[in-house]
């Protein structure tokens, strides 16, 4: 396959994962917010406290997502480093979140309901930039197979090709 061509389909790869990521992080955004506003309505506890909740209840949403259609087809033969790794990033990933809201909670006193909910969500967003990161690199790798057979796949394809286009012309 030309490097413009594999280029494109690292790309066309890309654009796959981050909409399939998008997908799942989406729902659990709301699975997240939806517990947070639940257990703030419901019950007395503290801001950061329901917000830790919440997290861990979109943890477990999103770690069958993401399992299960967003990198389904990534190596499962190591499933309890891939969900100890899991586990590992996705709590460095709510120290951010609730960072962010703790900080403007207690550190700015911003914390009517809709002060709280946006710096929730706006958390949710910086540690979903770390969570894309150590999710794919650490935690669902690719197959080295997969790919190495798909580029000796492409690499057969192009050699037919290429070698009736190299044939000197017999006359």
């Amino acid at each position: 396959m030309s490097e413009p061509g594999a280029l494109r389909l690292r790309l066309d790869r890309l654009v796959r994962e981050v909409a399939k990521f998008g997908v799942v992080g989406g729902l659990g955004v709301g699975v997240n917010l939806g517990v947070f506003n639940l257990v703030r309505h419901v019950t007395e506890l503290p801001v950061v406290r329901a917000s830790v909740i919440a997290t861990v209840v979109a943890i477990l949403f999103n770690y069958v997502g993401f399992r299960y259609f967003t990198y389904r087809d990534r190596d499962k033969s190591g499933r309890t480093k891939e969900l100890a790794l899991f586990l590992l990033f996705s709590v460095i990933g709510m120290v951010i979140e609730n960072g962010v809201l703790y900080t403007a909670t207690y550190g700015f006193g911003w914390d009517t309901p809709l002060q709280s909910n946006f710096f929730k969500f706006f958390g949710i967003g910086v540690a979903t930039l770390f969570r894309f990161w150590s999710y794919r690199t650490w935690v669902f790798r690719a197959l080295p197979a997969k790919e190495a057979v798909q580029t000796a796949e492409s690499f057969l394809e192009q050699a037919p090709r290429q070698a009736t286009r190299k044939q000197p012309d017999r006359v």
